[in-house]
C-alpha cells in the first residue's frame, strides 16, 4: 500500500486526489494534507482518511485543530509545508499548492528520495535548474508531472528517446477569452475571467489560462521537465481540450495523450506509474460527442504571456522567477479589482525590463531565488497594489 501525501488537499487538485484514493483504499493511504483557510472542509478531510499529518496556513487554526485531534502532528505556514514534507512518513508527495511556495517542499522530497507528483509548476518555472541539480544528486528520486499538459508529454515519452524528438506540442484551450482582441480585454470583469469553458480549476490558475501566461509558464516548465530547446517547444490552440499534448519525432511520427478534460487521469498516472490502473470515479472519451478537433495559432498579440515566457526563458538564471513572481501579485490584484486585466501583462513586462539578472550557477541558487522571489512581490504590491 502506497502512502500518499498531499499538500494543496482542499483544492481541486486536492480533492480529486482523495476522490481517486477513497476509491482504492486497498492500494493507497493518506498519510498527511495540508490545507491552507479551507478549514472546514479540511477537518471534514481529516474525519474520513485519519492522516497523521497536518499542515495549515496559520498558527491560530494550528493551535485550534491540536485541541481537538491528539493523535495528529500539525504544523503550519510556509515553513511548515517543508517541515511536514521532510519529516512525515509517506511514499509520494503531491505538491498541490498553488505559487512558489510549494518549491522548498519539493527540496525537502527530493532529499528523501521520494516520488513527487508535481501540479506545482511554478516549483519549475522558478528553481528549474537547481531542481534538476537536485535530482542528478539524489537519483532514487523522481518527478512525475500532473500538470495535464506535462502528463501528456511524460506519457507519449514512454518507450522512446529523448534523442528521437523533433519538437514538444502543448495544446491550449484558448482560456475565457480565446477570440477576443486587446480591445475587448480592457475592462473585462473578474467574474468573466474566471469562467473558463473547460476545465474547473482554482482562481488563479483559471485567470493564468485567461491570460495565457499559464501556458508560458507550462513551456518554461517543459523545458527543464524534459530537458528540450525553447526553439523546440511549441503551443497551438485546441479549443475541445481532448488532445492534452503531443510530441513529434524525428521520423514525422506524432504521439500524443487524449481524453476528456479532467484531471484525475494523470493525478492517478503520478500514482500508478509505470502501470496503469483503473477507477471508478474517471471519466472515459466518448468520441462520438466531438464532431470536430481543430487546432489554431495562438494569437501572441494579444495574449502576451506566451512571448513573455520564451524570453524569461530563453535569458534564464533568475529571469523565469521574476515572470513567476510578478505574475502572482498582479494576479491576486486583479482578484482583489486593484488592477484591470491587461495590467496583469503591464506589470511581468515591467518587472522583467528592470531586473537585473543574477547567475544561478553556485550553491547559494536557492537563496538567490527565494530573494529575488521576495524582492519582485514586495515591489509590485508597493507600485501597483494602493
Amino acid at each position: 500500500m502506497k502512502k500518499i501525501l498531499i499538500l494543496g488537499s482542499t483544492g481541486s487538485i486536492g480533492t480529486n486526489a482523495l476522490e481517486l484514493i477513497r476509491n482504492n483504499k486497498d492500494k493507497y493511504r493518506v498519510i498527511g494534507l495540508s490545507g491552507n483557510k479551507n478549514i472546514e472542509l479540511l477537518e471534514k478531510q481529516i474525519k474520513e482518511f485519519e492522516p497523521e499529518y497536518i499542515c495549515v496556513g496559520s498558527k491560530e487554526d494550528k493551535q485550534i485543530l491540536e485541541k481537538k485531534y491528539c493523535n495528529i502532528k500539525f504544523y503550519s505556514g510556509d515553513f511548515g509545508l517543508a517541515e511536514i514534507a521532510k519529516e512525515a512518513d509517506y511514499d509520494i508527495i503531491l505538491t498541490a499548492v498553488s505559487g512558489a511556495i510549494g518549491i522548498d517542499a519539493t527540496i525537502e522530497a527530493i532529499k528523501r528520495e521520494k516520488r513527487i507528483a508535481l501540479a506545482n509548476k511554478e516549483t519549475m518555472v522558478s528553481a528549474g535548474s537547481y531542481i534538476n541539480r537536485l535530482l542528478i544528486k539524489y537519483k532514487k528520486a523522481e518527478i512525475i508531472p500532473v500538470d495535464s499538459e506535462h502528463s501528456a508529454l511524460f506519457q507519449s515519452l514512454q518507450g522512446f528517446k529523448k534523442e528521437n524528438i523533433k519538437r514538444l506540442i502543448i495544446t491550449a484551450s484558448g482560456g475565457t477569452f480565446r477570440e477576443k482582441k486587446v480591445q475587448e480585454l480592457k475592462e473585462v470583469s473578474v467574474e468573466q475571467a474566471l469562467k473558463h469553458p473547460n476545465w474547473s480549476m482554482g482562481k488563479k490558475i483559471t485567470v493564468d489560462s485567461s491570460t495565457l501566461v499559464n501556458k508560458g509558464l507550462e513551456i518554461i516548465e517543459a523545458h527543464e521537465l524534459f530537458g528540450i530547446s525553447y526553439d523546440n517547444i511549441d503551443v497551438l490552440v485546441h479549443p475541445q481540450s481532448v488532445v492534452h499534448s503531443m510530441i513529434e519525432y524525428v521520423d514525422g511520427s506524432i504521439i500524443s495523450q487524449m481524453g476528456v478534460p479532467d484531471m484525475k487521469t494523470p493525478i492517478l498516472y503520478s500514482f500508478s506509474y509505470p502501470e496503469k490502473e483503473f477507477n471508478n470515479s474517471i471519466k472515459f472519451t466518448d468520441f462520438k460527442k466531438y464532431s470536430n478537433l481543430t487546432f489554431e495559432e495562438v494569437d501572441r498579440e494579444t495574449f502576451k504571456g506566451i512571448d513573455l515566457a520564451y524570453r524569461a526563458g530563453r535569458i534564464g538564471q533568475t529571469m523565469p522567477t521574476v515572470l513567476n513572481a510578478a505574475n502572482e501579485i498582479a494576479v491576486e490584484l486583479f482578484l482583489n479589482k486593484k488592477i484591470k486585466f491587461l495590467d496583469i501583462y503591464a506589470i511581468i513586462e515591467k518587472a522583467m525590463n528592470e531586473h537585473k539578472i543574477l547567475n544561478l550557477d553556485g550553491e547559494d541558487a536557492l537563496d538567490i531565488i527565494k530573494k529575488v522571489d521576495s524582492e519582485i512581490r514586495n515591489k509590485v504590491r508597493e507600485e501597483w497594489g494602493r
